[in-house]
């Protein structure tokens, strides 16, 4: 009787099973913390039947693989039970049992409570769908070919700066070259008086003026000496021949100048018609008068007139007695 009891006695104080499927622990925890599973779904955000199929260790009820670990690990963060250790169960009970072996996942997601929204979702798929349809308007302007009047505008913006940048470099970039037609003195000089050249100029010698000088001016007594080009074109000359000139400008672009201005003084000038010779009204010739009962024939058509017989001269006229014989 004394064994029996003791027997009895040690059977009641023996301690009680613990839960050994993760569906247990998890619900032996819950209930514990005195928590619904209803409270449960709601701070893990899953679903109320598929917190039931975890505590029945229902695996095959869940999507797959991952998300039975990863709803696993959230309901075991939730009632404080140790996540990892419950997530290596699952796994395994789910590697152990028939949904292991017809179902394979090869990545496992992140807690679900994580996952976005379906408002979030759609938002992110408006975005993209807004720049697919930006990028295919784009795409479509820029394989539209251009109008002729814009090809033809967009050709003239190109052109225009072109023409005057070109305008405005191309005189200063062409050389200026001073040639020795005969023996010349001359002084070329800048603005700042500084002697570019100074001295005679043999016939045949050239000079050219260095590239950069500031406002180059030229000093000669002989301007019909010197042929001065500008890149290779003959300007006019310089001055009137055997005249002095000073300070006249010798940069491409005052040549240049001079060289239009001269080109245009032609056709700007009028030519006049050469004046017509003063035609002077003579006076009417007074009347010969001829010798009583002499008159003068007229002239046969077609012959000269007769001339005019000379009046006799008082001289020789013979003495009156050689006249009357006596």
């Amino acid at each position: 009787m004394a064994d029996e009891t003791e027997v009895d006695t040690g059977a009641d104080s023996a301690p009680e099973m613990q839960p050994d499927t993760p569906g247990a622990k998890l619900r032996a925890a819950r209930e514990a913390l005195g928590l619904s599973l209803a409270e449960v779904a709601t701070r893990t955000r899953i679903a109320l039947r598929q917190l039931e199929a975890i505590e029945r260790d229902d695996y095959a009820a869940l999507p797959g693989i991952p998300y039975a670990v990863g709803f696993a690990r959230a309901y075991a963060r939730t009632v404080d039970v140790d996540e990892v250790a419950i997530a290596a169960e699952v796994r395994q009970a789910v590697h152990s049992s028939d949904m292991g072996a017809n179902r394979y996942e090869a990545f496992e997601p992140v807690d679900p409570a994580r996952v976005p929204s379906r408002t979030l979702a759609w938002t992110a798929a408006i975005i993209v769908l807004i720049l697919i349809a930006g990028y295919t308007l784009w795409r479509s302007q820029s394989l539209t070919p251009p109008t002729g009047e814009e090809i033809a505008q967009e050709q003239a913006n190109a052109t225009a700066p072109a023409a005057a940048s070109a305008a405005r470099v191309a005189p200063a970039a062409q050389p200026v070259v001073f040639t020795a037609i005969d023996d010349v003195w001359l002084r070329i000089y800048d603005e700042t008086g500084e002697r570019l050249k100074d001295g005679l100029l043999k016939k045949g010698e050239a000079f050219t003026l260095p590239v950069g000088a500031r406002n180059p001016m030229i000093l000669t007594g002989r301007p019909q000496s010197l042929s001065v080009t500008v890149g290779g074109k003959v300007v006019p000359p310089l001055g009137a021949p055997d005249r002095t000139i000073a300070d006249v400008p010798v940069s491409a672009e005052a040549l240049l100048a001079r060289g239009t201005a001269a080109a245009a003084a032609p056709t700007a000038t009028t030519a006049l018609p050469p004046p017509r010779p003063t035609q002077r009204r003579s006076a009417p010739r007074e009347a010969t008068s001829q010798p009583t009962g002499e008159t003068t024939p007229a002239a046969a058509p077609g012959t000269a007139p007769a001339p005019t017989p000379a009046a006799p001269d008082p001289a020789s006229a013979p003495s009156g007695s050689d006249a009357t014989g006596g």
